[in-house]
């Protein structure tokens, strides 16, 4: 018998994710573009959001169709799903698309996010506006939308935020990143308790530093590395595939009784690291 008749496909190890439909938003690049992916591999239905145009979304879906390869699951689709997170009308219609092309929605992943920097002093209302209306708003209206479905069809959906460890850990010269991921944690933990009787669970992850595409300039660069993992206890940044795994867990039916929470991938950004060596104000 062969290797591959006796060895277990990854995707079995996480359990009720096959044939499920997943939306995920921002999935062009990054942890959202791995996580796309990850779901891909364990069997997933995956709509990958992008912004502006479909090339945006090309590299992503190569990846999905690889990973549809690799474990060789008939069935599995992906589908590309234009809109602005910002723009109420724009999820209506992904959300609606995502549905329609998915034969259903299971599972949504709130991860489109955009950060910018100035000074608090030097920050415009209008910049300040802008980063609360992708990460929060946006949040807000993708969940508003996937809830509607989840109660629609009377079914145990799922939403997964991406937050940050910003979440928890104040941003200097990034305070809209810092107010939004704050809010990240009540939306998540509102919709968690409003709907937890429906069968509907909403979870977060509060990645740390992650390696993706768009930092490799500190990733190739010895001393912002160093100023980075300095600061981090198990002394590296994660990956993008670190965050996907804890993405499809909390959509797994081994998660099944976790509602409310923010799970941190961070290797122990948020351990107040600085306390690491034990001291005395004696």
């Amino acid at each position: 018998m062969s290797a591959t008749a006796t060895t277990p496909a990854r995707h079995e190890a996480m359990p009720g994710l096959k044939g499920k439909g997943v939306l995920v938003t921002g999935g062009t690049s990054g942890i959202g573009q791995a996580i796309a992916v990850k779901f891909a591999e364990y069997g997933a239905n995956v709509a990958i959001n992008y912004l502006r145009t479909a090339e945006e979304a090309a590299d992503t879906e190569q990846q999905v169709h690889a990973c549809v390869n690799r474990v060789q699951r008939e069935g599995v689709r992906d589908v590309l799903v234009r809109g602005d997170v910002s723009q109420e009308d724009q999820v209506v219609a992904m959300v609606g698309k995502a549905v329609s092309e998915l034969g259903g929605l299971d599972v949504l992943i709130n991860n489109a996010g955009i950060q910018v920097s100035r000074h608090s002093d030097e920050l415009s209302s209008d910049d300040f506006d802008k980063v609360l209306a992708v990460n929060i708003r946006g949040a807000f209206l993708c969940a508003r939308e996937a809830i509607k479905h989840f109660l629609a069809e009377g079914k145990r959906g799922v939403i997964i935020n991406v937050s940050s460890v910003h979440q928890l850990i104040p941003k200097p010269d990034y305070l809209g990143y810092s107010v939004s991921k704050g809010g990240m944690q009540n939306l998540t933990r509102t919709l968690a308790l409003e709907y937890a009787a429906r069968g509907i669970r909403v979870n977060g992850i509060g990645p740390g530093a992650t390696v993706t595409p768009i930092n490799r300039a500190w990733i190739d660069d010895p001393v912002k590395r160093e100023m980075v993992e300095s600061h981090i206890p198990m002394a590296r940044a994660g990956t993008a595939d670190e965050m996907g795994a804890v993405a499809c867990f909390l959509a797994s039916d081994d998660a099944a009784y976790i509602t409310g929470q923010t799970i941190f991938v961070d290797g122990g950004l948020t351990l107040f690291p600085s306390f690491r060596e034990p001291w005395s104000s004696e």
